[in-house]
């Protein structure tokens, strides 16, 4: 006997993965590009789902940039947009092992007048999930997640 079928919507799961350098200019260029492709995908420029991505794809390259950075060595930019409801997720890779952010729980503050230290208090207060991953073969992401239903 044969099961009838319910329709079932497709789900359609997009990527886009692109290195850029280990510099402020690399990740100011992540986090426009990253825009842009939102932007194509259906999450409009301006929207809140399009700047909480903006701020969580700013922070993440940028430490990358500043903190992973390995001299002749790139980060890597990758965007997940699929799911139903739809979730984007957002990792950023570096080849710098040894040193490791905290992890999700683990964040603390910066001292008072300290002009660095809010980028991962702002990850953990804008993504639904994140975490630090190992990366093979060296290295490590950081993994942050959204639901654009917001």
């Amino acid at each position: 006997m044969t099961r009838p079928t319910l329709p079932q919507r497709p789900v359609t799961v997009r990527v886009f993965t692109q290195r850029f350098s280990a510099t402020p200019l690399g990740a100011r260029l992540a986090r426009h590009l990253a825009l842009h492709q939102l932007h194509v995908w259906g999450v409009p420029y301006g929207s809140g789902p399009s700047d909480t991505a903006a701020l969580l794809v700013a922070e993440l390259a940028t430490n990358a940039a500043t903190h992973g950075r390995v001299p002749g060595r790139d980060f890597e930019l990758r965007l997940v947009l699929g799911g139903t409801p739809r979730v984007l997720r957002i990792e950023v890779s570096d080849s710098r092992a040894e040193r490791r952010p905290p992890q999700p729980g683990e964040v603390t503050p910066p001292s008072p007048g300290s002009d660095t230290g809010r980028g991962l208090l702002l990850v953990e207060a804008l993504a639904d999930r994140w975490q630090v991953l190992d990366r093979e073969p060296v290295g490590k992401t950081v993994r942050a997640e959204m639901g654009l239903s917001r």
